[in-house]
């Protein structure tokens, strides 16, 4: 396993993970966008956003299998310490049950760690159960409550 920052070359197998969740999507068969490129882009030119990939095989070579986005966000909060935001955690569904996603999330926690986060939080769908028992089985509290406020339809 090889766990890294993705680069442009990762994108269509960061979306494919992104496209299904339940099913494995064929990088080759994924279209990548003007909106993704331009995603990508800003986030691989921002110090405080960064996509991450767990390959199977070294990289640039190995199979993209797991992928999440960390934003860092900076506050008055927690002594002027950055948080670490957690979002679209994938692991590819053929390669779940192995722990993959587990060592996904403690490779991100330590990374947050290292750079001097404060806490790392994440939001999950409530629908997502088995998800919200694996965040807390990781050591994740339920200690807030969200809220979100779309602003497309």
């Amino acid at each position: 396993m090889n766990f890294r920052e993705a680069t442009r070359r990762d994108l269509p197998a960061v979306l494919a993970l992104l496209a299904d969740e339940d099913e494995v999507v064929d990088p080759g068969s994924v279209v990548v966008d003007e909106a993704s490129e331009r995603a990508f882009a800003s986030i691989a030119a921002d110090a405080r956003n960064e996509v991450l990939v767990l390959t199977d095989g070294d990289a640039p070579d190995g199979v993209v299998i797991g992928c999440l986005q960390l934003t860092y966000i900076p506050g008055l909060g927690q002594g002027g310490r950055e948080r670490a935001l957690v979002e679209a955690v994938r692991v590819r569904a053929d390669r779940r049950g192995e722990g993959l996603g587990a060592e996904l999330m403690r490779l991100a926690v330590a990374r947050a760690g290292e750079r001097g986060c404060g806490l790392v939080q994440l939001t999950s769908n409530k629908r997502r159960t088995a998800a919200h028992r694996f965040y807390e089985q990781l050591g994740f509290a339920r200690s807030h409550e969200g809220f979100k406020l779309s602003l497309t339809d």
